[in-house]
């Protein structure tokens, strides 16, 4: 009979299909603005340079990516330039 041995060897098993993958996490949005910080959709987790780890639950968090902030890793705007007028304003000359 074909299929058949006297031998005791079984058949060869036919491989199975994959194995299905396992379910993957949401990816993160991540939004770069060359003028600012990198905006990653939260809850977010950030490894410091020293190994400690910073976390924030916030619904978008900013990061910051110029090191000029105050509460790095978060942004808080210290990027942006500082401008001042040259005069003052009409109302505050001095009389």
């Amino acid at each position: 009979m074909p299929g058949t041995s006297d031998d005791g060897a079984r058949p060869a098993k036919t491989p199975d299909a994959d194995p299905p993958a396992p379910p993957t996490a949401p990816a993160r949005r991540v939004s770069v603005d060359p003028q600012g910080p990198v905006l990653i959709e939260g809850p977010v987790e950030i490894v410091l340079d020293d190994g400690t780890v910073a976390r924030s639950d916030r619904f978008t968090v900013a990061i910051c990516t110029c090191r000029r902030s105050r509460t790095y890793p978060w942004c808080d705007t210290s990027h942006r330039p500082r401008e001042r007028s040259a005069a003052p304003p009409e109302d505050r000359k001095p009389s």
